[in-house]
């Protein structure tokens, strides 16, 4: 969804609000959602425990809540009608909504024609008479800024960094190698995989998990990171700043293509492959997941004989292949023995 919502006409002003919504959000006990045309959740922000409770109805970025998805739900409504919606409790659909009250108002673009959905979100139990005419006028906020020109900032040659994080790890500016600490490498690859960027409490959850680790020994770590970028972070919300291209972000946006070929040429081995860091780990295994999926439903052999050089043991894979490859195909002793392999071991 990053990728999508980075090509939306939401992204800016929806931005230029974010530190808003995240206050009425984290003061209110709320979830704020922002949706595409069609109903997909692409931006979210709130407190964790509301977070949480919320990913587990779908209520978060990639979740369809369309009617045909989600039964009628205010986002549904608002799309459909065209109007501000409210759903409390059992007026949802679906029973595991009915814990839930959402206040919606959809946003229109400058032709009138509606872009997205405005959404805020929380548990019955805490209701505001107050939430629509707040979501009212933070629709009226975005899409004032939408009518508004984008600021003009002169253009500046800014450095290009190259990262490359799968089966090796190393990032290179303009040609010259970026003198990075593993964990520093860790951070970049997470800012460019997320390019909405982390609260510092999430971030230093991704790298550190539960050990005690002090705050200034993060703030350091990402200190050190922002002067070898010449900048690029921005504070308080990390988020990159500066341009940085990133081999498993290209590995995405080739599966989002549906383009596994490039996305196999691309993929050398697992996301830093040395990293222990809980949202490295969170991410090696949703990359390791995607590629293997976009294989298996390949229809051409050789991705499966490709994929399979990298993945001994994994029989799938190399069944796939086998049942690709016509009977005279001489690939198939290739897959034959390593399939033969992966079961005896």
């Amino acid at each position: 969804m990053h990728h999508r919502w980075a090509d939306s006409p939401l992204r800016r002003p929806v931005g230029e609000l974010a530190d808003e919504l995240r206050s009425i959000a984290d003061d209110a006990g709320f979830v704020t959602a922002v949706t595409d045309e069609s109903g997909t959740i692409l931006w979210t922000c709130g407190g964790p425990t509301m977070r949480k409770r919320a990913e587990r109805v779908n209520f978060a970025p990639g979740g369809r809540w369309d009617e045909q998805a989600m039964g009628t739900n205010a986002l549904s409504l608002a799309l459909r009608t065209g109007r501000p919606s409210t759903v409390f409790s059992a007026e949802h659909l679906v029973t595991a909504l009915h814990g839930w009250v959402c206040y919606c108002a959809p946003i229109r673009g400058l032709d009138g024609r509606v872009l997205g959905v405005l959404d805020l979100s929380t548990t019955w139990d805490r209701s505001n008479p107050l939430a629509m005419s707040t979501v009212r006028g933070l629709v009226s906020a975005i899409e004032a800024r939408l009518r508004a020109e984008p600021p003009r900032h002169p253009r500046k040659n800014a450095p290009r960094v190259r990262l490359t994080c799968l089966g090796e790890e190393r990032a290179v500016c303009e040609g010259v190698p970026l003198a990075l600490r593993p964990r520093q490498l860790e951070i970049l690859t997470l800012l460019a995989l997320e390019p909405d960027g982390f609260s510092p409490e999430r971030l230093r959850e991704a790298l550190y998990g539960d050990r005690p680790v002090t705050a200034s020994t993060f703030k350091a770590e990402i200190s050190h990171l922002r002067r070898a970028l010449g900048g690029g972070i921005a504070p308080r919300r990390y988020a990159l700043t500066a341009p940085v291209s990133c081999d498993a972000v290209d590995v995405l946006r080739a599966l989002e293509r549906g383009d596994t070929e490039t996305a196999l040429g691309l993929y050398r081995g697992p996301l830093l492959p040395r990293s222990e860091a809980p949202g490295i780990g969170e991410w090696r295994i949703r990359l390791e997941v995607a590629v293997r999926e976009a294989v298996l439903t390949s229809t051409r052999p050789e991705h499966a004989l490709r994929y399979g050089e990298r993945a001994p043991y994994d029989a799938e894979v190399h069944e796939h292949a086998l049942r690709l490859l016509g009977p005279g195909d001489a690939r198939r002793a290739i897959a034959a023995g390593r399939l033969t392999a992966a079961l005896r071991d």
